[in-house]
């Protein structure tokens, strides 16, 4: 088995724009850069404002790949491969399909997938190329035990882990973004707009449960595309004249400090692996309402770290943000519960360390 120091690792993904899967290939490098012997980190379609919390001992380069099947940014992806000596690729997502392309180049390389895709068993797509892009995997992680069961029954890889999301609290960031509203009154959606995050459910239970005239207020926090789902939160909040209560910033790096002006975060999306956006929550001792799916429910247990209530349900949503805005002491409660349950279970030290043992058994 090889020692830590023997390895020499990228965390390769598509995209830095604000994102779950993002975040936690940014989190991973910078994490390993003090355990191995080399941490990098390449992305190949887009950058985007994580690249900003990068560590500066992590090494990065952008493949600026403009196609599927781009060979000109295979042979970036090679040289930096070639330059660092790097022996393992851990990619996250859909850049798996581009690090099996390196490999049919540089063969000695394992490849690690990570697989952040939590509607993957209820989709009805055959993945027959995924399936077969696996027999070049030495091993794969997954967000929930769900996908774990997935992956051990469709890919041809014999080392597969469920490997938990974690917090960490060592990157850095430069605190801009000031929300509107009344301190302590203000609840965060922290998820790009796009579904299936279902930003009109929460709209509309904000709308029900009329606590906007208690002086609460909702804040969105993701990339906004400008696009038809986008807009359809916007007509909404215009019709029902919330341009007062709910506001929308778009993309934002900031955060742990936007989280700190912030009393609640919800997430009530109707399907998810392992939202990282819990553990933001819970290190920010704030108090949650979350949707019963993917593995939610394992960090939010109702009435004890939170409000866990059912997909897509606009009544029991609405009883929620009401219970919020008129039981304060409860409410501290269980955002003290939330913090200790994700500080105890969460904490980098052991997911690096599973991450770190799984390369040592192939390199």
């Amino acid at each position: 088995m090889a020692s830590p120091k023997e390895i020499r690792v990228i965390q390769l993904i598509d995209s830095l724009e604000p994102g779950g899967a993002e975040r936690m290939a940014v989190t991973i490098a910078n994490e390993l850069a003090d355990e191995v012997a080399f941490s990098g980190l390449v992305t190949t379609r887009l950058e985007g404002g994580l690249k900003n919390t990068l560590a500066k001992r992590v090494e990065y380069t952008f493949l600026n790949k403009k196609k599927a099947v781009d060979f000109f940014a295979l042979l970036r992806l090679r040289d930096f491969v070639k330059k660092n000596k790097v022996n393992t690729i851990h990619a996250h997502s859909s850049s798996c399909f581009f690090a099996v392309l390196l490999k049919l180049t540089m063969p000695s390389l394992q490849i690690f997938w990570h697989d952040h895709f939590g509607n993957r068993v209820q989709s009805k797509a055959s993945y027959l190329s995924l399936r077969l892009f696996s027999v070049f995997f030495s091993g794969v992680f997954t967000v929930n035990e769900t996908l774990k069961v997935w992956a051990e029954k469709y890919l041809w890889v014999g080392d597969v882990q469920f490997l938990p999301n974690f917090t960490s609290s060592n990157e850095k960031e430069l605190a801009v973004t000031v929300l509107e509203g009344v301190a302590n009154k203000r609840i965060v959606f922290l998820a790009n707009l796009h579904a299936p995050k279902n930003h009109i459910l929460a709209l509309k239970a904000f709308l029900n449960s009329k606590i906007a005239s208690q002086d609460w207020t909702l804040h969105l926090i993701g990339k906004d595309k400008q696009d038809d789902y986008s807009q359809e939160l916007k007509n909404f909040i215009h019709q029902n004249n919330l341009q007062e209560a709910i506001f929308i910033y778009g993309s934002c790096n900031d955060i742990k400090s936007i989280l700190e002006q912030a009393k609640v975060g919800i997430l009530v999306s109707s399907y998810e692996g392992f939202p990282v956006t819990l553990l933001e929550y819970g290190m920010a001792e704030l108090t949650v309402i979350s949707t019963d799916v993917g593995y939610c429910n394992t960090i939010i247990q109702n009435n004890k770290t939170g409000y866990l209530i059912p997909s897509d349900n606009n009544e029991l949503l609405t009883e929620a943000f009401i219970k919020l805005a008129n039981e304060s002491h409860k409410n501290d409660t269980l955002a003290k519960n939330l913090n200790t349950f994700v500080k105890n279970n969460y904490a980098p030290e052991k997911v690096i360390q599973k991450i770190i043992a799984a390369y040592q058994k192939h390199v």
